[in-house]
């Protein structure tokens, strides 16, 4: 039996909008009724995610959690006590924002552990963000000393036309001969995390220190930075909208997208 579901959010859980489907409620619900642990698994800060853990009856829930970062904190829910944090070396993130910063069609992501800072945003990434309630500060010059005493979790570039950010990932890892955590997301961003930093390894981290075994860990997904994590958890789902790259990873693929995939598959492997 699955004792514990990770789940990615943007385009496996929740629709283009940033909204969730009553379907995706229901079934994550009940299986949390069954004593199953839901946690959601993002690339996101986890500030992002109270109003979804309320629509989910885990908001400020004891013994819940969040994974954020890609893996880069571990949040239990009540009072969003940080249990766990991996973030980059304030040089990893120096020379990443020192590179993506040079493309003007880009913009930048900083990410510390309590704050999202964006260099040069575009308006396209400001509409994506504004219905996931990301709160976010923009950096009016490229003054990367701010960060100096900060946790910084990840440095992520974004572009609309995913192709524009392939030359960025590979300057970027060339430049650190590949000892970084790099994917991609949504379509539209490449991000990168400390080398040892994947949704995976804080999954396993995770399930550990609750008693639970890899085997009994069901993890959905859609794109590359789900990878780790489907790669390492014994049951790996991917909704139908995924990428083939993630399809051909998963144990099971869903008959539907984002929609309603997370509850096709909560039925599927936990309630019925």
């Amino acid at each position: 039996m699955y004792k514990l579901i990770v789940s990615d959010l943007d385009e496996t859980l929740l629709s283009r909008d940033g909204s969730i489907s009553n379907e995706n409620i229901a079934a994550i619900k009940a299986a949390s009724e069954k004593g199953v642990k839901f946690v959601p698994n993002t690339g996101r800060g986890f500030a992002s995610v109270q109003p979804l853990l309320k629509k989910l009856s885990l908001f400020q829930k004891p013994d819940e959690f969040v994974i954020s970062y890609n893996g880069g904190a571990i949040i239990e829910n009540q009072d969003n006590r940080v249990l766990q944090t991996n973030e980059m070396t304030y040089e990893e993130a120096k020379g990443v924002f020192d590179i993506t910063s040079q493309y003007p069609h880009n913009d930048t992501h900083v990410y510390t552990l309590n704050k999202l800072y964006i260099y040069n945003p575009r308006e396209e990434d400001l509409a994506y963000l504004k219905p996931r309630h990301v709160e976010y500060k923009i950096m009016t010059d490229k003054d990367f000393s701010i960060f100096k005493n900060e946790k910084i979790m990840k440095v992520i570039t974004m572009n609309p036309d995913e192709k524009a950010l392939h030359p960025v990932h590979d300057k970027v890892m060339a430049a650190f001969d590949n000892q970084l955590n790099a994917s991609y997301s949504s379509g539209m961003y490449a991000e990168f995390n400390h080398f040892s930093t994947d949704k995976g390894t804080a999954s396993l981290e995770l399930a550990e220190s609750l008693g639970i075994k890899k085997d009994e860990v069901l993890a959905l997904g859609d794109n590359s930075n789900d990878l780790p994590m489907l790669r390492k958890v014994g049951m790996p789902v991917v909704v139908s909208n995924g990428t083939d790259e993630a399809k051909s990873i998963a144990k099971y693929v869903t008959k539907n997208n984002y929609k309603t995939g997370v509850a096709e598959a909560i039925h599927k492997f936990v309630l019925d």
